[in-house]
């Protein structure tokens, strides 16, 4: 809120520029003064030619009311048009009454006429001066209300505080035409300032120096106006206006001093665009919010899903691995040998998928900190292939896997990452297809890519599916036979790898039924130094 001191002290300002204005208006140039002296002289030719073609002293008398009139026009001193004005009676006089080239009048009325005419010449040139002053002004109010109407759309354009700070700035110098700085607010202290000059200026060197930052921290503290034409630090070379709104400080702003205060309309104007750039950068700090807090509700939301299913999916195998433990520990001697093989496979199959899963939460958690590093290398796909084979799940065996691969073919990879996204792939297939289905792993290049292809023949995905295979746990169903499966982490990982790679990993319908898992990496090449 305005303080009652930053009212006296704007009324103070507007005084002395009215008192300034005034001077201003009254002072001519040199300009002036020779238009008003070729007027004058013009006027009188014309008259003179009027008194030799016949025309009546009143005739003459418009033209020298014309004269005054078009001065007052085109000259920007009212005082050209109070000599205009008394200029006109006086060569009147001079020319035109009897006795001619004196200022002497034998007419006992040429006094009341002089009188009339001086009056008209005042009043005439009065009403154009004040005419042209309200054209100027309207002009200029048209102008200033255009400016603040284009920060406003500008504004809600704008996208980041470097932004909005750089809208404001060019505004305020269409504005004023004046030097400006602006100090944003950076971790809840003002941070470093930004200098905008003027078109053609070279002044803005004077917001540089302590004594300028402290005025400019004095405002941002005590949300007042200060520096030069204030009461505060009046020695200041800039005049510095809070960016604020809602009690909030965003900045603050300095406006070069060039000792002609501002207009009120210019100081209404810039206010109000102030108040729109406090707004622009509250919206964006709430937007910015806003999303960091939706950010953090999906990343809770996702750990409370990772911790439920995990508690859910560790305690079924690892209750089966202790149940079988406890069996063969009790009844090792009375089991045949196909019992206990069969316990000794099952604990076997729960420890690896164990294993898997922790291996996929700890990409999961490298992933959610960021802090998943790429140690990329040339690396043979086959090799990667064969080497990720070792690894799949043991009920491979029920499937046929046909491996078709390019021989040679390198690619740029973190071979370890690679390996994990094939596994997880052809397991998926190995765990959604039908016992005895066939599992082709293919490679290939396509201009600079290289590629690697697993196919199955199984039923298939729906359009429904694929649309968020991808996505971090989900299966694909609502429930899965064997429960302990159902994490729904390995094809997100498997996307969110490749795409660190800089590759593209899609899933398409295998004809005539089936699907299609594809992923790209970066192809490699070596280079031979002969």
């Amino acid at each position: 809120m305005e303080t009652q001191q930053d009212t006296e002290a704007k009324n103070t300002d507007w005084k002395l520029l009215d008192t300034n204005h005034f001077l201003k208006m009254m002072r001519p140039s040199g300009k002036d003064i020779l238009l008003t002296v070729l007027l004058l002289a013009g006027v009188t030719l014309v008259g003179s030619l009027f008194q030799h073609l016949g025309f009546t002293e009143s005739n003459i008398i418009t033209v020298y009311l014309l004269g005054v009139l078009v001065n007052a026009m085109i000259t920007r001193s009212h005082l050209s048009s109070l000599i205009s004005s008394f200029g006109s009676v006086l060569l009147f006089n001079y020319f035109f009454t009897e006795p001619r080239l004196t200022f002497h009048a034998y007419e006992p009325g040429y006094p009341i006429t002089f009188a009339i005419m001086l009056i008209a010449s005042l009043l005439t040139g009065s009403l154009a001066n004040k005419l042209k002053d309200a054209a100027k002004q309207s002009a200029r109010a048209a102008y200033r209300t255009k400016v603040l109407f284009d920060t406003n759309q500008l504004l809600q354009k704008a996208h980041s505080d470097e932004e909005v700070i750089r809208i404001t700035a060019s505004q305020v110098i269409l504005l004023l035409n004046r030097d400006i700085i602006i100090y944003p607010v950076e971790k809840e202290v003002l941070g470093k300032g930004f200098i905008f000059q003027a078109e053609g200026d070279s002044e803005g060197t004077v917001f540089l120096g302590e004594q300028e930052r402290g005025v400019a921290e004095w405002v941002f503290t005590h949300q007042k106006r200060a520096g030069a034409t204030t009461d505060v630090f009046p020695e200041a070379k800039g005049l510095y206006f809070a960016i604020r709104i809602n009690g909030s400080v965003y900045g603050v702003l300095g406006i070069r001093e060039d000792k002609t205060p501002m207009e009120e309309f210019e100081y209404s104007i810039l206010i109000s665009i102030l108040g729109e750039c406090a707004l622009a950068l509250e919206n964006i700090k709430n937007a910015r919010e806003k999303e960091q807090a939706a950010l953090q509700a999906q990343r809770e939301k996702m750990r409370a899903n990772l911790l439920r299913t995990i508690s859910h999916d560790l305690r079924t195998p690892l209750t089966s691995i202790s149940g079988n433990a406890s069996n063969l520990r009790a009844h090792y001697d009375q089991l045949d040998d196909a019992t206990r093989e069969q316990i000794f496979l099952d604990i076997y199959d729960d420890s690896q998928w164990l294993i898997h899963l922790v291996e996929n939460l700890l990409s999961v958690t490298r992933i959610e900190n960021n802090s998943m590093q790429l140690n990329l290398s040339l690396q043979l796909v086959d090799e990667v292939i064969e080497e990720a084979l070792k690894h799949i799940d043991r009920k491979r065996t029920e499937h046929t896997i046909v491996v078709s691969l390019q021989d040679m073919l390198l690619a740029m990879m973190d071979a370890k990452l690679i390996i994990q996204v094939i596994i997880n792939i052809v397991n998926n297939a190995i765990k959604y297809t039908q016992e005895g289905s066939e599992i082709i792993i293919s490679s290939g290049e396509k201009d600079d890519m290289i590629y690697i292809s697993v196919s199955d023949n199984g039923p298939g995905i729906s359009q429904e599916a694929k649309e968020h295979i991808f996505d971090m746990f989900y299966t694909g169903q609502k429930t899965v036979a064997d429960s302990k499966r159902s994490l729904g982490l390995g094809l997100a990982l498997c996307k969110t790898v490749v795409e660190a790679h800089g590759g593209t990993i899609h899933v398409e319908d295998n004809e005539p039924m089936g699907t299609v898992f594809t992923f790209y990496l970066q192809k490699g090449e070596v280079n031979i130094n002969e």
